[in-house]
């Protein structure tokens, strides 16, 4: 008779599968949580300690850490002597082994979680088994997903066991089973060391993409965490699949319209705004958006930070747009954009914590804190003119869209509209010039932020004379002295932050 050891902290599913294997001449040893679902459901099961012969202890933290349980699981069939040791001892091979873990990640993500109540979801006896059969999977099959179950009763109803192939498969999905259970441990006893000393990067692919940046490039897309968050926790209402610059554009674009408030839109170009407004209301916001680059707001990214209504909707669908991302989306707008059969609508939670900014490189990883978007204590005004009421919601406007654009990044406001966005050039006079032929006869009068010092007069000369009457800067060059001496020579207000907002 061919056996199997359950044990499942995820109970999906295992009363059907335990009853299938009785079925087909299998026994069944199980304990604990387990065994009483299996007993309630009226499955034959024989209960650990009939095997171990040793009642478990320490409140279940000890029960199949025993030989007759791993001895049973680890013995290598191929292998005369281990069969002979285990018949010489009585111990009966275990030739399936379906478990999975203590819910830690579920249990921490609790904010009141205690460190006892943490410290009881880390699983010893679980990951002991897992391990085990993982490793011997020339002899045993390990199970750890509950999708998999039909599966193996397929196989075994076949064939009377798992086949090599699917055994290997199952090991390989164990392992990564218990390496991102032991990495949630890490994290979590980390607790705020902010660079451990060992990072681990665990993710769940969420799907295949047709291709990278470019065809010839393969990719896919993860989501990291058992509590999704972000472009990852975001449902696709509509359109066809998500493609590798779709997802990069969209994070952009919803990372960068949370940051503003309500109600506001946001449009992303190659990772860049080219459109960025607030208003009293979304539809509003919208059309001020699009105003400030309509070329380059074809075939872009949209995100609104408040539920989509129909007469915003209206207006995006008369623009090609790849994707449209929102908290939510009224039913008759979404009738309305449903209408594009390629447009993909995402709906997403708007309440995304501020992450840590991870990025590879070759041969390594890159990891910082995240840039906060609110001007530093020590931000102030450095020029004889003072900044109106007005002004300064513009200067706020405009550094926290700055921190959104590549550098080097310059960006004019006029009434909380971006109107003239310049992104990425090598030289920051070159972005003030783009951003004012950008802005046109709309840079008159308008806020003007630079997401790095001006190291000469010469780029705030530039933006004064395409009609910017006030500047946000981090300041800290060496040339300070001379740059505040230029804004009271224009008599226009400028703000140092002492906080710069490189993005690479």
């Amino acid at each position: 008779m061919k056996r199997a050891l359950i044990s499942v902290s995820d109970k999906e599913g295992i009363v059907e599968l335990a009853r299938s294997l009785v079925e087909a001449g299998w026994e069944i040893v199980s304990s604990g949580g387990t065994a009483t679902a299996l007993q309630e459901a009226a499955v034959a099961v024989t209960p650990v300690v009939e095997v171990t012969g040793a009642a478990e202890m320490l409140g279940g933290r000890v029960k199949t850490l025993h030989p007759n349980i791993h001895g049973g699981i680890l013995a290598d069939r191929r292998k005369p002597e281990h069969l002979a040791q285990l018949e010489e001892r009585g111990i009966t091979p275990i030739d399936l082994v379906v478990c999975n873990l203590y819910p830690f990640e579920k249990t921490v993500a609790s904010p009141d979680v205690s460190e006892d109540e943490a410290i009881e979801q880390i699983d010893i006896g679980g990951p002991a088994m897992v391990r085990a059969a993982a490793k011997n999977f020339h002899s045993v099959a390990i199970v750890v997903n509950p999708a998999r179950y039909q599966e193996v009763l397929k196989e075994i109803g076949e064939a009377g066991e798992v086949s090599a192939e699917t055994r290997r498969a199952l090991a390989l999905e164990a392992f990564q089973h218990t390496a991102a259970y032991d990495a949630a441990i890490s994290r979590h006893l980390s607790g705020a060391e902010s660079f451990p000393e060992r990072l681990f990067v665990v993710g769940e692919k969420v799907l295949d993409l047709r291709y990278g940046e470019n065809p010839h490039q393969s990719a896919a897309f993860y989501r990291a965490g058992a509590t999704p968050s972000g472009l990852a926790a975001a449902v696709q209402l509509h359109g066809k699949e998500l493609s590798y610059n779709n997802l990069l554009d969209t994070d952009a674009a919803w990372k960068l319209v949370l940051e503003l408030d309500r109600p506001s839109v946001a449009i992303i170009k190659h990772s860049n705004p080219c459109g960025v407004a607030s208003a009293p209301s979304l539809s509003d916001a919208y059309a001020r958006a699009l105003d400030c680059d309509r070329t380059s707001a074809f075939g872009g990214i949209v995100a609104l930070n408040e539920s989509c209504d129909v007469g915003t909707a209206s207006a995006i669908s008369e623009v090609f747009t790849e994707v449209v991302i929102a908290p939510d989306f009224d039913e008759a707008a979404l009738e309305v954009l449903s209408g594009k059969k390629n447009l993909r609508l995402l709906k997403a939670d708007p309440s995304t914590l501020p992450e840590a900014d991870l990025r590879k490189v070759a041969g390594g990883l890159l990891m910082q804190s995240p840039d906060p978007r609110d001007l530093a204590e020590d931000s102030k005004v450095v020029t004889t003119a003072q900044p109106t009421e007005e002004q300064w919601a513009d200067l706020r406007f405009a550094w926290v869209v700055a921190k959104h654009v590549k550098s080097n990044a310059i960006v004019l406001v006029k009434d909380r509209m971006a109107v003239g966005v310049g992104a990425g050039q090598m030289s920051r006079v070159e972005s003030t010039e783009l951003a004012a032929r950008r802005a046109g006869d709309r840079a008159a009068g308008t806020a003007c932020a630079s997401d790095a010092f001006f190291p000469f007069r010469d780029g705030l000369d530039a933006a004064v004379a395409a009609g910017a009457a006030c500047v946000i800067q981090p300041g800290g060059s060496v040339r300070d002295e001379e740059v505040i001496a230029a804004a009271d020579e224009h008599g226009i207000p400028m703000v140092f932050t002492g906080r710069r907002h490189f993005r690479h």
